[in-house]
């Protein structure tokens, strides 16, 4: 069984086809995913996709690209995280790229995130582009080593990496670990530890190849598991029980919620 550990399918592309989403992922024997939240003004659609399907997951965070929204503090995190389908804190983190300008609000807002994940013992979903060196920084000052959490859809240097696990953090990987581009990437997914490795589809985004150009879904995820596979000269049954291990290893309330309590 693979699990998603990251997707977004309360999204209108998403959820106006979710028994088929469902039903690909039961083909492939996808047995779980985590639907991460961007933002507290669509948590909604997060929490009742979590209610309504035992083998979907929540988060509860606002995504650092999101201007113009309700500002998370502490309180308000940790007060939406005790939903009982609420697994994690985030999606949360640092962009530079999407992102110009004075973004010292980008940083207190990660801030936040990493006080309320303390606050409330919830490993942190964390999201870095062109940030790397701030965003280990802030998780270093912030004491984020105390609840760990996964680098999401991981794109960063073999350095940053090393620096996220020796901070308690597991790599995920998404379809971009399969695009013949990502040569840098794929020595990553070679180098370090399985037991640091998670997959993710980032649905609807960056679908893995033989399915580049189309929308992402959850049942897509065994693709990635399989270019690790590739990568490591290992059996692709290898991967998927190391990852499914790591992911209820990291969000313990999802192995109790799932019934698989280490």
């Amino acid at each position: 069984m693979y699990v998603d550990s990251h997707c977004h399918i309360n999204f209108p592309e998403l959820r106006a086809r979710l028994p088929e989403i469902l039903a690909l992922m039961e083909r492939n024997r996808v047995g779980y995913a985590l639907c991460v939240a961007v933002e507290l003004e669509q948590l909604h659609s997060v929490l009742e996709l979590a209610e309504q399907n035992a083998n979907v997951f929540a988060s509860v965070g606002v995504h650092p690209d999101h201007e113009g929204v309700t500002e998370p503090d502490v309180l308000k995190l940790v007060e939406l995280a005790q939903h009982p389908r609420v697994v994690a804190i985030g999606e949360t983190g640092l962009d530079y790229f999407r992102m110009k300008g004075d973004l010292s609000w980008q940083r207190e807002r990660f801030r936040v995130h990493v006080r309320a994940a303390r606050a409330c013992g919830m490993p942190l979903i964390v999201h870095t582009r062109e940030a790397a060196r701030d965003t280990i920084e802030i998780l270093r000052e912030e004491g984020a080593a105390a609840v760990g959490g996964v680098m999401h859809c991981f794109t960063e240097s073999l350095a940053v990496a090393e620096a996220a696990i020796a901070m308690n953090f597991y790599i995920s990987f998404s379809g971009i670990v399969t695009f013949k581009s990502a040569q840098a990437l794929k020595e990553v997914a070679r180098t370090i530890p399985m037991e640091r490795i998670l997959i993710e589809t980032d649905a609807p985004y960056l679908a893995p190849a033989p399915h580049r150009g189309r929308i992402n879904e959850p049942g897509l995820v065994p693709h990635v598991a399989s270019e690790i596979a590739r990568l490591r000269g290992i059996d692709p049954a290898q991967v998927e029980a190391h990852t499914t291990s790591n992911f209820f290893r990291l969000f313990d309330r999802a192995a109790t919620l799932a019934g698989r309590a280490n």
